[in-house]
Parts: structure tokens; sequence; C-alpha cells
């Protein structure tokens, strides 16, 4: 794969052969809280599937094996 650079400020797209874009790196000093926001959002579509369990089991649970102040 033959890359190459395209350039804007604060953002930079690495391509492919035919200059589909396929990666980027971001100005976290200038983007930080956009990437926050957007790294929450693909967590979230990410996990969306995944089974999720209500917080009082997770706490009760934590309890019975006595890691709940280790972890909280």
């Amino acid at each position: 794969m033959n890359h190459k650079l395209i350039k804007m400020e604060g953002i930079l797209y690495l391509t492919d052969d035919k200059n589909q874009k396929k990666f980027v790196q971001i100005d976290l000093e200038k983007y930080g809280q956009i990437w926050e926001d957007f790294y929450d959002g693909l967590m979230a579509e990410i996990t969306k599937e995944e089974e999720s369990y209500p917080l009082e089991e997770v706490i009760s649970e934590l309890e019975k094996e006595g890691n709940l102040n280790k972890y909280v």
C-alpha cells in the first residue's frame, strides 16, 4: 500500500493507493473536546449490542466479593 498524507490544520489523513482516506491523526490540543465526544459516541455504537447489568447488581456483586472499596 502506497501511503500519501493529506494535510488539514490539526488533522492528518493517511490514504491508500487510490487516495481513499484510511486513517486520521487529530491534534488533541486543538480538537481534544470534540475527540472525546466522538470517542464516547463510537464506544456507545461499538458496545450497543453487549449485555448490560443494572448498577445495583454490579454494586451488590462487588460487595459480596469484598471488592467494592477496591474499585469504587
